[in-house]
């Protein structure tokens, strides 16, 4: 029941910035982690970021302090701003929300958004 929309997505140019937006709704909890992954045509899916209930961020090390995750409890609402971007960072984003159970973790994605940055 958990629905994630990402916005925020389309053209820039390399050195450029765009701000991800993911709003979340239905059964999600404030305590759940919530991240980003990118997925690149004809590549795997990858882990971007995440931040967990409590602000704590993890950045994947390729990302070089570029990239800022954030989120907004109140409004069931998670960011990411991207900065300096890259032509490498051409991809579909996707948000992702973690239900953290004893024995599996259940994850939640979003339908994606196209961000494509151009050299």
């Amino acid at each position: 029941q958990v629905q994630l929309v990402e916005s925020g997505g389309g053209l820039v140019q390399a050195g450029g910035s765009l701000r991800l937006s993911c709003a979340a709704s239905g059964s999600i909890f404030s305590s759940w982690p919530m991240g980003w992954y990118r997925q690149a045509p004809g590549k795997l899916r990858e882990f971007v970021a995440r931040i967990t209930g409590t602000g704590t961020r993890n950045y994947a090390d390729s990302l070089q302090g570029r990239f800022t995750i954030s989120r907004d409890n109140a409004n069931n609402t998670v960011y990411l701003q991207m900065n300096s971007l890259k032509p490498e960072d051409t991809a579909v984003y996707y948000c992702n929300a973690r239900d953290i159970r004893p024995i599996v973790a259940i994850d939640y994605w979003g339908q994606g958004t196209q961000v494509t940055v151009s050299s």
